[in-house]
């Protein structure tokens, strides 16, 4: 949270802001909110708002937003590696392959071991191929793919080449694994979930995600969204 008053920011020559982003908000919404805010604050009918990495509606964290001419290093923080905690669930899959759907397939988890576990998430570390999940905002032929997952159209995907540096396990209290993860742009943790549950025999969905760095930026140092829009209230 910045330490300025807000007399202090240019939010039309450019200002990048951290932001928390609370469960169940999708990262547009939180760029929609911070947009209307600013206009009411300005007085202005436009102005340029944008997020650098999308966050699923069920994840929490950090949230790159730029205003202004600002917008323009969008594209140099989208490419920053990021870091993630969260929890995956053994035992079933989902169809988004996190808990935004129900699950479809159940597995048995008798067999899994915190050493398999531990095991099996060596191969995912490094260089590795990923097929992203059928419900995300890859688009195909115009249209995003959850739109054609909610149609019940399903397609193939192309696996697309990821880099991550770390996957770490943090507690296995089974069914339910914490872990850490750093790694590049493009990488769905969702799919990692759902491809360790497979790797160890079973099945994986993920049920909590929060990214706490994007490069140097930190969630320790983000707004919380409600007290951001307070701040920004104009003064009567």
């Amino acid at each position: 949270m910045s330490k300025k008053t807000l007399e202090q920011f240019d939010f039309l020559a450019g200002e990048t802001l951290l932001v928390d982003k609370p469960k169940d908000w999708t990262s547009f919404d939180v760029v929609n909110k911070i947009r209307f805010r600013l206009k009411h604050l300005l007085g202005v009918k436009k102005i340029k708002v944008g997020h650098a990495g999308t966050l699923d509606p069920m994840a929490t964290g950090l949230l790159i937003i730029c205003t202004g001419k600002s917008t323009k290093k969008l594209h140099e923080f989208q490419g920053l590696d990021k870091t993630y905690t969260g929890t995956l669930q053994l035992g079933a899959s989902t169809p988004s392959y996190d808990a935004e759907t129900e699950p479809d397939v159940h597995y048995p988890t008798e067999h899994i071991t915190e050493a398999l576990l531990k095991e099996n998430t060596q191969q995912f570390t490094g260089e590795i191929d990923q097929i992203p999940p059928m419900f995300s905002a890859i688009k195909v032929d115009g249209q995003p793919l959850y739109k054609k997952a909610r149609q019940g159209i399903k397609i193939e995907i192309k696996s697309r080449q990821v880099r991550i540096d770390e996957f770490t396990l943090t507690n296995i209290t089974l069914p339910d694994v914490d872990f850490r993860v750093t790694c590049s742009k493009g990488t769905y943790i969702r799919s990692l979930a759902h491809d360790l549950g497979q790797a160890v025999g079973s099945g994986a969905h993920l049920t909590a995600l929060i990214r706490t760095s994007i490069g140097d930026f930190k969630l320790e140092d983000a707004w919380d969204l409600e007290e951001l829009i307070a701040f920004l209230a104009p003064t009567p």
